[in-house]
Formats: structure tokens, C-alpha cells, sequence
């Protein structure tokens, strides 16, 4: 479920907590659902435990999850500015390689037009 990569430039504590913000969005992690302790988790991932708490303390203070003594950290409701951040970052991303591999801005704007419009219809991509 989660995955490091040591020789990425965003630090530890930071993929930790975009994978857990990821998997919240994409209700892999649903509402009330508990994390894997720190402690686990760090075994799971080989890092240090205080790299672990640093992400959930951060998650919790962005309302991410929260935590209840003695018995750990749970996803919280998501709120709309958490969701509407992530899923921007990753059309984002994939706005940039989508032009790098030579995708022209106005198929790019077309496509959303098309997705828009088949999802008002309820039809699904």
C-alpha cells in the first residue's frame, strides 16, 4: 500500500503523506478508517517512526485524520479543498506530460469539454 522512494527529492515524510491524501481521494482509505499504526508502518516502510509521525501529525492538522488516545489515527471526512487540491495536482501532472508527448492544448481543452459533457449526461469515462 505504500511505497518510498529513497531516491526521490520529496521528503519521506512528505510521499507518506500525499500516498495516505491519495488513497483518501480515491477511497482506498474510506471515511473512519484506521491507519497503520506508526510504529507498523515505519517496520513496513524501513523508516524511522518520528518520519511516520510527522506525516500523520501533519495530516491531522490539515484535518486528514484524526486520532483518538490509545487507540490511533482514522480518516476523517474528506473536505472539499483537500479533495479539490489533489485531484488539480495530479490533472495537473498530467496536463504537463500530456504536452511534453506532444498532446496540443486545444485537444487537451476539447477532451475536458467531452468528459464534462458525458458526465452531466451520466455517462460515465
Amino acid at each position: 500500500m505504500f511505497s518510498i522512494d529513497l531516491t526521490s527529492r520529496v521528503p519521506i515524510y512528505e510521499q507518506i503523506y500525499n500516498k495516505i491524501i491519495e488513497l483518501a481521494v480515491s477511497s482506498t482509505l474510506k471515511e473512519n478508517e484506521q491507519l497503520p499504526s506508526v510504529r507498523n508502518l515505519a517496520k513496513d516502510t524501513g523508516v524511522n517512526p518520528n518520519t511516520v509521525a510527522k506525516a500523520y501529525q501533519e495530516l491531522e492538522r490539515k484535518g486528514v485524520v484524526y486520532s483518538v488516545p490509545g487507540r490511533g489515527s482514522f480518516i476523517s471526512a474528506l473536505d472539499s479543498n483537500i479533495f479539490q487540491e489533489n485531484v488539480l495536482s495530479e490533472f495537473d501532472k498530467s496536463v504537463v506530460i500530456a504536452l511534453k508527448h506532444g498532446v496540443s492544448t486545444e485537444t487537451l481543452k476539447n477532451h475536458i469539454d467531452i468528459v464534462s459533457e458525458q458526465e452531466l449526461k451520466g455517462d460515465s469515462v
